[in-house]
């Protein structure tokens, strides 16, 4: 189905009146509905927003940096961490790395909250 011009006369958040089916159907996935209307076709349109996928939003060029915990004797990790840039943290004894890196090593589970 193809939807000509249109305009939106009315957008709902979920739990409002017109909105109870879809919140039933789609649950927290539900971000809006929308009630769009063609004239040159005389249609209403319902349309509903929702939520397909969700993954830790990181800029390309992030400076984000976090800290990651790595064994002394994982001595191969320390090497790609330190060619990707990585620091060593003495005071803290955990490395200093940006997230981009971070997540290309593997390493998201590794990070310490400081």
């Amino acid at each position: 189905m193809r939807i000509g011009k249109t305009s939106v006369r009315l957008k709902l958040k979920p739990g409002a009146q017109g909105t109870k089916s879809l919140v039933e159907k789609y649950g927290d996935h539900l971000v809006c509905v929308r009630y769009r209307y063609d004239t040159d076709k005389r249609l209403r349109y319902k349309t509903a927003e929702i939520i397909v996928s969700e993954a830790p939003w990181i800029r390309k060029n992030s400076t984000t940096h976090a800290y990651v915990l790595v064994h002394w004797k994982e001595k191969d990790l320390q090497t790609r961490i330190k060619a990707a840039g990585g620091k060593w943290n003495i005071s803290k004894n955990l490395w200093k790395l940006d997230m981009t890196n971070i997540l290309n090593l593997g390493l998201k589970g590794r990070i310490v909250e400081h």
